[in-house]
């Protein structure tokens, strides 16, 4: 994905500061976080269940009451000015809370009208974003007849009614099937590309690392890494494969020296490998001890492999995270 130049302007589309969020019964879902989204980017904000994302994600779209620190979008203070903040943010929820029993078009128009979109003006942009969701053929069809892939597109298409400069989608895709998630990836990149900035929340890793140029990782309330997907990513020095094997593995499995394996089972070998080895050198030395190789699929992706490692390793550690201008 191309680099967006507006990603290099001064004011952050998000700005948090020394965010703090403590509920009734004590518990501390946000511990100081503080982080920048540029504007223009495509942003991923990752971490386990109970981890603080949808607590950020509520006090940034004023849906949860903060403790204590700043947020900024677009330059415009949320707690001073929270109707103009409002007004540039277009929120997607992992909840479907649309009436079933209104057809699309009518969601869309009277979203924008609630906003203050004129009638006439609303159904000019109902048109356009129903045709970019493909949902234009079911414009006025009741809603809870569509399918679970068709509402999604919908909940996005609703967002952008009011043309927020800033997207916020949680976990957009969550139970629907590999087919229509890329469908919504690819509508995800065209409006990021005509220069909405997005932050997205998802368990599903691959989606983060196929779809996102940033990222911050939460655990626990404290921000445990954040920077360039790639940057983070070329941290990660070791590589997990599984070979499946014809015929059935020896008891006793060749030595190669920097690599670790395991028999996963009887047709199945485990390999652990730095990233800068040749793996044709591994076959190699499979095919010497009389191992042949049909077929390898990675064990993990590498986006996941370094989530289980920062929450791992940061889950005791109580410092606070340097702010976001620290951050390469």
């Amino acid at each position: 994905m191309a680099e967006n130049p507006a990603a290099g302007a001064a004011t952050p589309a998000l700005s948090v500061r020394r965010l703090r969020k403590t509920y009734d019964n004590r518990v501390e879902a946000l511990k100081g976080v503080s982080l920048d989204v540029a504007p223009g980017d495509f942003f991923a904000l990752l971490g386990p269940n109970g981890a603080g994302k949808s607590t950020l994600i509520g006090i940034v779209s004023s849906l949860v009451n903060k403790t204590d620190g700043d947020v900024e979008v677009f330059g415009v203070d949320l707690s001073r000015r929270r109707d103009a903040a409002m007004r540039l943010i277009g929120l997607v929820p992992q909840e479907l809370n649309f009436n079933m029993f209104e057809k699309p078009r009518d969601i869309l128009v009277n979203y924008a009208g609630f906003y203050g979109v004129p009638r006439a003006e609303a159904l000019v942009r109902a048109e356009e974003e129903l045709k970019r969701a493909q949902l234009w053929e079911k414009a006025d069809m009741m809603s809870r007849t569509l399918s679970g892939g068709m509402k999604r597109r919908l909940m996005i298409a609703r967002a952008m009614m009011t043309r927020p400069r800033l997207l916020i989608l949680d976990e957009p895709t969550a139970g629907v099937d590999i087919e229509i998630r890329r469908g919504m990836w690819k509508t995800l990149k065209e409006i990021n590309a005509a220069g909405t900035t997005i932050i997205l929340t998802t368990h599903y890793l691959e989606e983060a690392e196929s779809l996102c140029r940033n990222l911050a990782i939460i655990d626990r309330g404290r921000i445990v890494e954040q920077g360039p997907m790639k940057a983070l990513l070329a941290k990660l020095d070791v590589e997990g494969f599984l070979l499946d094997i014809d015929g059935h593995l020896p008891q006793a499995l060749p030595t190669i020296e920097g690599t670790t394996l395991v028999a996963a089972d009887d047709h199945t070998l485990d390999v652990e490998m730095p990233r800068a080895m040749d793996l044709n050198r591994v076959f190699a030395a499979l095919g010497e001890a009389g191992i042949r190789v049909r077929s390898m699929r990675t064990k993990s992706n590498r986006l996941e492999e370094l989530f289980v490692r920062l929450t791992g390793e940061n889950a005791e550690d109580s410092t606070a995270q340097p702010p976001p201008e620290q951050v390469a």
